[in-house]
């Protein structure tokens, strides 16, 4: 695959690398990569889970070395290693998905603290605060300097960790996953703030499996597959589909689902369902067989809305039927006993116990079935039911007693659904599924949600990507401030026309 070059002149280099590569244990991380970064580039690194861009990234900020032979120069001087001092007295940046701030501190102090420490004197506020202001004001960041963080949003908290960034004089930016959670305006605010840093010479490294936002932000991107660089392009030859195949190699269909399918019975009916500060007056039916998209800016009320219909946050009025008999939702356990389940997007807090073993987690919602005459958990019957479902779901997993925190997300969202399918629901819930999760995981999702709706259950999957919910449903609902405001047949509808009713 041929495509254009991609500048006639390129701007001065920042970082070189050169035949890097890495190796944990028998595992090739990294095999004889190469990458160039160019002052005030916006750059895309991307690639599946394991295609080696954390390592990339580690070996960048000097966490982990290179095996030797690899070459390393930044702004022209060579380095055959970094190490974490080397890599930030550098002007080299991370900022990683967690953000690695302090919560009970205030904006000032997270901004300014780095770039005040060292040596023994009293802390000197007045300066610090000089600082703090001063990196917000030089990027045009407004957030109030004695705020603590811990009161902060998802955006809000990004923002503090880009100005701490910026206090400690960064000249690359490396920024991991910075919009998986954030709204559409949100995502808007930080594309217009990445544009300034790079008028202002910074470069900056995003690594994103949003393709869409990868496409839209950056100049050039790096595709890595299996530990090694596919290549580089600019990004304004390439599409979502292109990037896609060359991410994983295979060609993934971009397919509308069939209007005329055979309409189910009704399972799940709401009408007129409302509560105070969250939704009104929503009405909408889920068939046997069917996959319902619910798509709409976050604050919408889409979870909220998922909340009631799994019993965590009653409504105040309106009526939920069940196979045409109405029904009162006040608990997790009254929803789970009719047959409703729900994967949360959350799947790290509120969806997996991490620490606990792949083995726990899968079981978790049918310890009872498991159990033996005696009320004791029988050890065969454990283990056949994870090899059940690790075969079933295609976990990849070398030992289910490992702890589930040692998975790819694509695989810890395989055990969630894992979990909630043991149940046998009648009705599936699925909150953000594809969520921090890539192109070649999400497909395998996908399959398993077509293959639910093939088994009769009806799903409603709730996202804010809209090529999601057009391709991958049979009809899509739009909410918005707190309404639904669309309901239409997938095939009736363009990405265009969803993305006007959501920002309606």
């Amino acid at each position: 695959m041929i495509y254009a070059p991609l500048r006639d002149e390129p701007l001065a280099i920042f970082l070189e690398m050169s035949g890097i590569s890495k190796r944990f244990g028998g595992v090739h991380a990294l095999r004889d990569v190469d990458l160039t970064l160019e002052v005030g580039e916006v750059h895309c690194l991307v690639g599946e889970n394991g295609s080696g861009k954390s390592t990339l990234i580690k070996i960048i900020s000097g966490v982990e070395a290179p095996e030797p032979g690899g070459r390393i120069a930044i702004s022209g001087k060579a380095y055959p290693k970094l190490n974490p001092v080397y890599s930030t007295h550098c002007g080299i940046q991370v900022i990683y998905q967690d953000l690695s701030l302090f919560p009970n501190l205030t904006v000032l102090e997270n901004i300014a603290m780095a770039h005040h420490l060292g040596g023994v004197h009293s802390v000197n506020w007045a300066s610090m605060r000089a600082t703090a202001m001063a990196t917000m004001a030089k990027v045009g960041i407004e957030l109030d300097p004695d705020a603590r963080v811990s009161d902060l949003t998802i955006a809000g908290r990004q923002l503090v960790a880009i100005c701490r960034a910026l206090a400690a004089d960064a000249k690359l930016l490396i920024m991991d996953e910075p919009t998986a959670s954030l709204t559409r305006h949100e995502v808007n605010a930080l594309i217009k703030l990445v544009s300034d840093l790079k008028r202002s010479g910074i470069c900056v490294v995003f690594v994103s499996h949003r393709l869409d936002e990868v496409l839209e932000i950056a100049e050039r991107v790096t595709v890595l597959r299996d530990g090694a660089k596919v290549g580089t392009f600019a990004a304004a030859t390439i599409d979502g589909r292109k990037l896609s195949h060359l991410m994983t190699g295979k060609a993934f269909e971009y397919r509308k689902q069939a209007r005329d399918l055979a309409p189910g019975a009704i399972v799940l009916e709401v009408q007129g369902l409302g509560r105070d500060g969250d939704y009104d007056d929503v009405s909408l039916q889920l068939r046997a067989g069917e996959v319902v998209g619910l798509t709409g800016l976050l604050g919408s009320g889409r979870t909220e809305l998922a909340l009631s219909l799994f019993g965590m946050n009653p409504p105040d009025r309106g009526t939920i039927a069940l196979d045409g008999s109405r029904i009162a939702l006040n608990t997790n356990a009254d929803a789970i006993h009719r047959g409703i389940a729900y994967v949360s997007e959350d799947r790290l807090t509120l969806g997996l116990i991490l620490d606990q073993s792949i083995t726990a987690n899968v079981t978790l919602t049918v310890l009872q079935r498991l159990a033996d005459a005696f009320g004791l958990i029988s050890a065969r019957a454990r283990q056949s039911h994870v090899a059940q479902w690790i075969a079933e779901l295609g976990i990849k997993a070398t030992n289910p007693e490992n702890p589930v925190k040692t998975l790819s997300g694509g695989n810890q969202q395989r055990v969630v659904l894992a979990k909630w399918m043991a149940t046998k629901p009648r009705v599936l819930i699925l909150d953000s599924p594809t969520v921090g999760v890539d192109i070649g995981a999400k497909d395998g999702i996908y399959e398993i949600i077509r293959r639910l709706a093939r088994e009769g259950v009806a799903v409603l999957m709730i996202s804010d990507e809209i090529p999601e919910v057009l391709y991958h449903s049979h009809r899509v609902l739009v909410m918005h401030e707190g309404r639904l405001t669309t309901d239409v047949a997938a095939a009736d509808t363009s990405e265009d026309a969803l993305r006007q009713a959501v920002n309606a």
